[in-house]
């Protein structure tokens, strides 16, 4: 499960501004955001299966997923994580991609995937939920969206909350810089949970309940369960790319910030 909140387009200094919450059980395998070795991919790795939930490239792509939240999935399903990868290493532009994507929908598990192009000014949306419904291609507007383990800008508790809170220190900046820490610290951390009435009724509510805050944390009988990673990524009119992560390690948080530039000349993104 995962929350991202992101503005698109719709800043003066930022094409784009992102926050996500990635919640994991705390004991799978994990590589915190690096370079990886032998391309040229920026981005968390989840070591099991291989792939990331969120991830980006020096020519200003940008990928990350979320599951969808199901009753039940499907264990020989392939692996979410490899969708984002495969865009970031591929030639194709985010529309392309997904009209790939299309073809194979029905091989994955339920899944909300975000392409973007920033040097191309493009961020495409697709989703293969809900099930049995034509798989459709969806050009992001600009402006400011939250995507959690529904469709994009679903009208769940968390997402409205984080929508909210987002836009209201959104305007308290304004034109100014945005300090991706503080906005992590304020908006990210919330634990504040749905009443039961506002559930969207997939699952057990008492999984539901602890799924609904944004910052998720709960004992389960395979381990600790919640969020264990935040990631704050700003991309600047000129090309500069913030890449902040917070995220747990043997049981501690841990803060880094990756930096870099754009190779291709962005002009006039806003």
């Amino acid at each position: 499960m995962c929350i991202a909140v992101f503005v698109w387009q719709a800043h003066p200094l930022y094409p784009f501004l992102l926050l996500l919450n990635r919640d994991e059980y705390h004991n799978r395998p994990t590589k915190p955001v690096s370079w990886w070795e032998g391309c040229e991919i920026l981005g968390g790795r989840d070591e099991v299966a291989g792939g990331t939930w969120l991830a980006c490239t020096r020519e200003g792509k940008f990928a990350f997923v979320t599951n969808v939240l199901e009753s039940r999935t499907l264990p020989e399903a392939r692996s979410r994580g490899d969708l984002p990868v495969r865009f970031l290493e591929s030639k194709k532009s985010p529309k392309e991609f997904a009209e790939e994507v299309m073809k194979e929908a029905d091989q994955y598990n339920g899944f909300n995937l975000i392409l973007a192009d920033i040097s191309a000014k493009t961020m495409i949306y697709i989703s293969n939920r809900p099930k049995g419904e034509l798989i459709s291609i969806k050009e992001v507007s600009p402006g400011i969206h939250v995507l959690t383990n529904a469709k994009l800008d679903s009208p769940w508790h968390k997402a409205l909350r984080l929508h909210r809170n987002f836009n209201e220190l959104f305007g308290i900046y304004g034109e100014d810089e945005i300090p991706l820490n503080e906005l992590v610290e304020e908006l990210m951390k919330d634990t504040v949970k749905a009443d039961r009435n506002r559930l969207p009724n997939i699952c057990s509510p008492d999984w539901e309940i602890h799924l609904s805050s944004i910052f998720v944390q709960v004992d389960t009988p395979l381990g600790c369960y919640g969020t264990r990673s935040t990631i704050a990524i700003s991309v600047k009119a000129s090309g500069e790319v913030s890449f902040y992560e917070k995220y747990i390690e043997n049981e501690s948080w841990k803060e880094h910030t990756v930096t870099y530039q754009i190779k291709k000349v962005i002009k006039k993104l806003i």
